[in-house]
């Protein structure tokens, strides 16, 4: 039976839950994991709804196996955090959806959902806020911008913002302009400083995530140049031919 279980019993309050689902430049997973990393979270339940893969996580220097899709939690900031080390298909995405938006339901849960607009360049990304019931007052309060277009979000992200419109769940959409050929942390830092901080009312260290952005940034310009490389020495073109070649 699809549900979520919980692995420890802690004292959350009306927590907030930010979604880390892959995406268009990776930009959730890339922001939850690294509120994970930053503020040491706790590993707290794991999901077992509907069209998940059955796969077996595990990480360095831990003997442990872990689900793919897991909720980190920390009890002192009243916070949550839905990591996923596997892409949600379109097909599952109705069952996923309802699985977890029934469990958030049951533990007065609000989530906060990222969504990637692909974008080649944009700097800064630009970002804009939606909701579902009360959760758009948030928005308003801390400034976030409406949607300046006509928009859609698809995917399981998709999914879980209108799971929440049916079963009447506050709930939050973040999108933000990203990447849609390479993780794009700069898009992820974006989400976590301008909405992820004002809305919980916390310090997120995003250093390391400026310096993934430079070091991303190079490795872009050489895959490119490479690609230019390749492209031409596979063109038809034409060039002298020296006495000897």
């Amino acid at each position: 039976m699809a549900h979520v279980r919980e692995h420890t019993d802690l004292n959350l309050d009306s927590p907030m839950l930010v979604e880390g689902l892959p995406g268009v430049g990776i930009v959730g997973k890339i922001a939850t994991d690294h509120l994970v990393e930053n503020f040491e979270m706790e590993y707290y339940a794991s999901c077992h709804c509907d069209g998940l893969p059955r796969t077996a996580v595990y990480e360095e220097g831990d003997r442990s196996i872990r689900p793919p899709v897991r909720i980190y939690a920390d009890e002192q900031r009243d916070l949550l955090a839905l990591q996923s080390d596997v892409p949600v298909s379109p097909e599952s995405a109705p069952e996923f959806a309802s699985c977890v938006t029934g469990w958030l339901a049951d533990n007065d849960v609000l989530p906060i959902y990222l969504s990637g607009l692909p974008q080649e360049k944009a700097d800064p990304p630009k970002m804009y806020g939606v909701g579902v019931g009360a959760a758009q007052d948030r928005l308003a309060d801390h400034d976030i911008d409406a949607p300046s277009e006509s928009g859609m979000i698809s995917g399981p992200t998709g999914a879980l913002l209108a799971e929440a419109g049916e079963q009447e769940l506050a709930a939050i959409g973040i999108v933000v302009q990203a990447n849609p050929q390479f993780p794009d942390p700069e898009a992820a830092r974006t989400v976590l400083v301008n909405a992820i901080e004002p809305l919980l009312s916390v310090d997120i260290d995003t250093d390391k995530l400026v310096d993934q952005a430079e070091e991303i940034a190079e490795a872009r310009e050489k895959l490119a140049q490479r690609m230019q490389e390749a492209t031409q020495q596979e063109s038809s073109q034409a060039k002298p031919l020296g006495m000897y070649q």
